[in-house]
């Protein structure tokens, strides 16, 4: 008995935390609506303290249960595997002197790039000043809740900041990651050209591998810091992004 309610305080508690970072990520206006995953989950958590508090679990099939636990096992150590291979490429600072640095969109407001973008921005910003032969490529589409391209909100900003425009290149018809790195591509040569993706921590392994997997040889990556309020949404997302693009055969 004394198990089964400490199973329902955390139940509870979960809930209560799933909750609440929901409202958090949905009023940042992140422009997705990845925050509903958090609302799902305060949810599930409610319905396993019930499901605890009315004993159902003893009424499962011990072979149904064992399937059950199985299955949550073999979930959580994907989910684990995965987050490593995330954090393995977390601090990459690339190569001085590559030819080209492919800058990962995101969102773009009124008032300029949102704060993801903006860690990106800065950080091929010091790049380029450091590396005065590298020429940047920003990519990223117009999304229905921005009010221009990502890439031509992304060249303004670089400009604005000194870098001159002839060292930047503009892509502005991908929609996602995968997009942002083949159609980038096409301005390269990808068996030569050594290139560097410029992401957030999070998103560093996956823009690299995509990369890899669309045939440019020579590539690294070069990390953005994160919001830190935000990096257990960011890290989530990035297990369903990346396990998106190995289904579809991005990765593989």
């Amino acid at each position: 008995m004394k198990k089964e309610m400490i199973g329902i305080v955390l139940s509870v508690l979960f809930s209560l935390f799933c909750f609440g970072y929901c409202y958090l990520i949905f009023s940042i206006k992140s422009g997705t609506r990845f925050y509903l995953v958090w609302a799902a989950g305060g949810f599930f958590f409610l319905g396993l303290a019930s499901f605890l508090h009315f004993h159902l679990w003893d009424k499962i099939p011990s072979v149904l249960q064992k399937i059950i636990m199985a299955g949550v096992i073999l979930g959580i150590l994907l989910f684990v595997v995965v987050e490593g291979l995330i954090v393995s490429h977390y601090n990459e600072k690339g190569e001085e002197n590559l030819d080209y640095i492919i800058v990962l969109g995101a969102q773009i407001k009124e008032k300029g790039p949102s704060a993801a973008l903006k860690f990106r921005l800065d950080e091929a910003y010091d790049y380029l000043i450091e590396n005065e032969a590298t020429v940047c490529i920003v990519s990223g589409g117009q999304g229905s809740n921005e009010p221009c391209s990502e890439a031509q909100g992304m060249y303004e900003y670089l400009v604005e900041k000194g870098i001159e425009p002839e060292r930047i290149i503009m892509e502005d018809k991908s929609t996602d990651t995968s997009e942002n790195i083949l159609f980038s591509s096409q301005f390269l040569d990808k068996e030569n050209d050594r290139v560097g993706i410029v992401t957030n921590n999070f998103h560093v392994f996956r823009g690299v591998h995509l990369a890899k997997h669309l045939g440019i040889e020579n590539v690294c990556g070069i990390s953005a810091r994160s919001n830190v309020y935000f990096q257990l949404n960011n890290m989530v997302r990035e297990f369903f992004g990346i396990m998106k693009d190995f289904v579809c055969g991005n990765l593989v």
